[in-house]
């Protein structure tokens, strides 16, 4: 899955896990190992004690009471048949399941939620050979752990076969999970209907009752009934079609491979699409509405440059005969990597060279990038259980990197992601957040291990760990992981020991590693004599949470370390930092670089302190190279001082990747108390001369977050003060921007990013042209092509006056570009006036003009506005109730809205607010691990108010 972000074009879906004693038994299909974390059979449990158990729904005793399913009995085949009617929105569908019993037992525990079960009935592999009908079973079910019980006439058998038939039928489900419906508009006006699922995490059984969980791998067998004017889609290609009475058809797909339920996808709709073939043979094919048709072509290019690159890198072939990548109107994430049928929401597919800015042309690159790596990590190799789902996405996002870098060098990849881990560090810096490795239970829980910390830092410790290996041993360690558990489950360690063990015979050193690269220097040679325990090393970095801040002090030739937690909104001198600092500790693969030497320094920092002697005398030193670390770094006495002065002097003595993890680490600091604002502030001063993109961005990004700050608390004298000083410094760098899609991706970046703030300061040059270019835009009646970079400037600058606004609402709704709309939708929400920013929020909650799932994007917008902030706070408090009907608690749009209309707040006032909202949910049954981290994050606002304003004014005055 990946999660798309308002706040930046990435966002990505075990606190020390005891694992009890597991028994793995090996059964009669190869490759099948279920392993069970019960030690008695379910039978023996429930005839010992029936008082634990629950009552069904009947009011029967329901014979099992754990959320996981039981393992006794285990599918090796489903044969589903659906029959959607998007007339009556409804499906009937049945199901054989093939089982095999490992266990004697009386019941067979399965998922289902939502469905009415019509009946089902069991045969045995003697019943099905001489064609007897199958017996009745009694069905019981247990909504509450979405679990139905079917119970045996006479007891099943273990190490024999059985099948089960299931009829069963539901209404299209309305949100985004399952099998729901969505919809589209023609150039027409007609509203079409399309039925689609997405399954993951666990939304399967919404579509039909199966052992809904990871490791119960199985083969599908798919039919599909439809009408003549749609097509079917599934994870596999077409084998036949056979023609039913009434006109109906049903379509028939081939067997799929081993694969988990929440890849299981199928489609009906009347889409078309473009395709091409991969080196391998690969048909790759892009669907879409018809009037978006024109829209798929870029997607085609990079899916099948894509899939060529994953099918070498890895040196796996992508097993199956087809690759399918659709464009849903409907959609809650960014995408899903439903296996041979990937589906997307339409922003993170369709490119419209008109519209599409080149921001978004790297979010779809990006996207694919991901979903495509999912086709290997996840599908092809899937983690046991979803407290390690970042074996999925961390490794699908560390994959963008590798893959972009080699696909698409003029996308600049490289020099985006070490904003990655910047992202992950604001979440990962709290108290409140969790280890990579998390324990999940519950379905809200296991939903929300969807995010940054899985996606984000998962992919951060990867490239770290690459880094520190060589990009060529761990493409190896990968490469061994992938064969050998292809079709199958795994967990960390398995990872660990893949990374560790794949030397090939003559191959290796001392330590465990292979490097057979000749170019390595003694350094890292150095460091395979210390025999590191790679396991051992990333136990620290996975099983605990948080990010260690190694703190740096030079004495002469001596470099003086010491590791600790990092914590932002915790000051050192604060009575509760010693105690959240306990029994924490890293292994550190720090890097360093010094005034002396081109050559980067290595060393693992395994200890609370540690001392690392340098080789010849230095002016300054700089850890973390190329930010490829994920560490904040603090330098103690003159370290600070030394590295200012050098970016002063010549900041090119450091390289881009360093300049940009300095500013960083500086504001980051500050949110610490371990640096004073204005030591920071002062580091921002050579950035008139950067000549690294990134890293000018990243200096006006911390000047803009702090200016929007003071705006929404209405501290005038400072919002004065601070918009002079930045329209004042980077004038330079705002006037020499032209209003044309030309330069590289990052000039095209640094023009977006600098027009929009100089026109939300005010800057009158940007108004007037912005103005100029949006009057001709209205006066050729929206046929007028604006250059897509600027498209976001111009319309929100014509949405303030009425006519402006008016006119755009219009155009959102004839529109047929997704990116085009989003633009628009932005520039809608910068409105000062409250009564057309309600007007939108109830056009995102009716859902028709503006799409239900973009309601979390506006309501992010609106409260980022000044106007709309308590509008949209208010909307959010008022309505929560019909926005759990629309979005499913723990999702990423619900955690998208309580953080996005509530994690800039920074008043005392706010933050009690806040909390009594958290509380009356809490007491109606609501909790979601993100009320505390926005808890958090508010209390870190007003302690950064309280300590920095006042130097903030001052330095302001001694500035401009």
């Amino acid at each position: 899955v990946f999660y798309s972000s308002i706040m930046a074009n990435s966002c990505r879906k075990l606190i020390f896990n005891i694992y009890i004693v597991f028994y793995c038994s090996a059964v009669i299909m190869p490759q099948i190992c279920i392993c069970s974390q019960f030690t008695s059979s379910p039978i023996d449990q429930f005839n010992k004690d029936p008082k634990a158990f629950p009552v069904a729904t009947n009011g029967e005793i329901f014979p099992w009471h754990e959320l996981r399913l039981p393992t006794v009995v285990i599918p090796l085949h489903y044969d589903l048949l659906i029959h959607p009617n998007l007339t009556s929105l409804d499906f009937v569908a049945s199901e054989k399941i093939e089982v095999l019993v490992r266990d004697a037992t009386q019941f067979i525990i399965l998922h289902s939620k939502d469905l009415e079960i019509l009946n089902a009935s069991l045969q045995s592999e003697e019943d099905v050979r001489y064609k007897k009908p199958g017996e009745n079973l009694t069905v019981l079910s247990y909504p509450a752990h979405q679990q139905i019980a079917l119970l045996v006439p006479e007891k099943l058998r273990a190490h024999l076969r059985y099948s089960v038939a299931i009829d069963f039928q539901a209404k299209l489900a309305d949100g985004f999970e399952g099998f729901y419906k969505s919809t589209y508009r023609t150039l027409g006006g007609e509203t079409r209907m399309i039925a689609v699922t997405d399954f993951e995490p666990t939304e399967a059984r919404m579509a039909f009752p199966c052992f809904d969980e990871p490791l119960f791998k199985a083969n599908f067998s798919i039919k599909i009934r439809r009408e003549s004017r749609h097509i079917a889609l599934s994870n596999m290609p077409k084998v036949k079609t056979i023609e039913l009475e009434g006109g109906l058809l049903e379509d028939h797909f081939e067997t799929t491979v081993r694969m988990s339920t929440y890849l299981v996808a199928y489609i009906v709709c009347d889409f078309t699409s473009v395709s091409g073939t991969a080196s391998s043979g690969v048909k790759v094919s892009i669907y879409a509405s018809p009037d978006k048709w024109s829209q798929t072509h870029y997607a085609l290019e990079a899916s099948v440059k894509l899939l060529d690159f994953y099918e070498n890198y890895f040196d796996i072939h992508y097993p199956l005969p087809k690759l399918d990548l659709v464009a849903i109107p409907d959609f809650a994430s960014g995408a899903m990597e439903n296996w041979g049928l990937i589906t997307y929401r339409e922003t993170s597919l369709l490119f419209d060279p008109k519209t599409s800015s080149t921001s978004d042309k790297l979010w779809v690159t990006e996207v694919i990038a991901h979903e495509l790596a999912h086709q290997w990590f996840g599908n092809l190799v899937t983690m046991e259980w979803w407290n390690d789902i970042w074996l999925n996405e961390g490794f699908a996002t560390y994959m963008e990197l590798i893959s972009l870098n080699i696909t698409y060098p003029e996308l600049q990849f490289d020099d985006s992601f070490p904003n990655t881990c910047f992202e992950v560090i604001k979440r990962d810096s709290l108290n409140s957040s969790h280890p990579i490795s998390n324990e999940a239970k519950t379905a809200t829980q296991i939903k929300e291990m969807f995010d940054a910390v899985s996606y984000n830092k998962g992919a951060c410790i990867l490239n770290m760990l690459k880094d520190f290996l060589s990009e060529e041993t761990f493409r190896k360690g990968i490469i061994h992981y992938l064969k050998k558990f292809t079709y199958r489950n795994a967990k960390n360690d398995d990872l660990w020991h893949s990374l560790s063990n794949n030397c090939l015979e003559g191959d290796s050193t001392s330590g465990g590693f292979c490097y057979s690269d000749s170019r390595k220097t003694s350094n890292t040679l150095a460091f395979l004599r210390e025999n590191v325990e790679l396991k051992e090393m990333m136990a620290t970095w996975t099983l605990q949470k948080g990010i260690p801040l190694v703190v740096v002090k030079r004495e002469g030739r001596s470099l003086r370390l010491q590791q600790e937690r990092f914590l932002s909104g915790v000051f050192k001198e604060d009575p509760e930092w010693g105690t959240l600092q306990e029994r924490y500790l890293w292994h550190i693969p720090v890097t360093y670089s010094t005034s002396s030497s081109q050559a980067i320094h290595r060393h693992i920092l395994k200890l609370k302190t540690d001392t690392v002697d340098l080789s010849e005398k230095t002016d300054w030193v700089k850890f973390n190279v190329d930010s490829s670390g994920y560490y904040i770094v603090h330098y103690e006495g003159q370290g600070w001082d030394e590295l200012i002065t050098l970016l002063n002097q010549n900041h090119t003595l450091l390289r881009p990747k360093d300049r940009l993890g300095l500013i960083h680490n500086a504001f980051q600091l500050v949110s610490a108390g371990r640096l004073t604002l204005d030591k920071a502030l002062d580091l921002t001063r050579y950035l008139q001369h950067e000549t690294s993109i990134p890293a000018l961005l990243k200096g006006l990004e911390y000047l803009e977050l702090f200016y929007r700050m003071v705006e929404r608390r209405n501290i005038s004298d400072v919002t004065e003060n601070l918009k002079h000083y930045l329209l004042q410094y980077f004038k330079p760098v705002i006037d020499t921007q032209s209003w044309l899609d030309e330069g590289s991706v990052w000039d095209r970046m640094l023009r977006s990013t600098v027009l929009k703030l100089a026109c939300y300061l005010n800057h009158a040059p940007c108004i007037q042209k912005a103005t100029e270019l949006f009057s001709q835009w209205m006066e050729s009646s929206g046929k007028l092509n604006i250059p897509a970079d600027v498209l976001t400037i111009v319309y929100s600058v014509g949405a303030q006056t009425t006519a402006g606004w008016n006119y755009l609402l219009e155009q959102y709704e004839l529109s047929l570009s997704g990116a085009e709309k989003n633009k628009i939708l932005y520039a809608l929400s910068t409105s000062k006036h409250q009564e057309k920013l309600m007007k939108l929020i109830e056009l995102g909650m009716e859902g028709k003009v503006i799409k239900t799932q973009d309601l979390a994007t506006l309501l992010f917008t609106t409260a980022r506005n000044p106007k709309g902030q308590q509008l949209a706070w208010n909307f959010v408090k008022e309505n929560w109730t019909h926005l759990l009907k629309k979005f499913e608690l723990g999702s990423f749009p619900i955690r998208m809205i309580i953080s996005g209309t509530t994690s800039h707040f920074s008043s005392k006032d706010e933050l009690q607010e806040v909390k009594l909202f958290f509380e009356s949910l809490k007491a109606q049954g609501s909790h979601l691990d993100i009320f505390q981290i926005i808890l958090e994050t508010i209390s870190k606002n007003i302690k950064w108010l309280e300590k920095n304003l006042p130097t903030l004014r001052k330095w302001l005055l001694t500035s401009i």
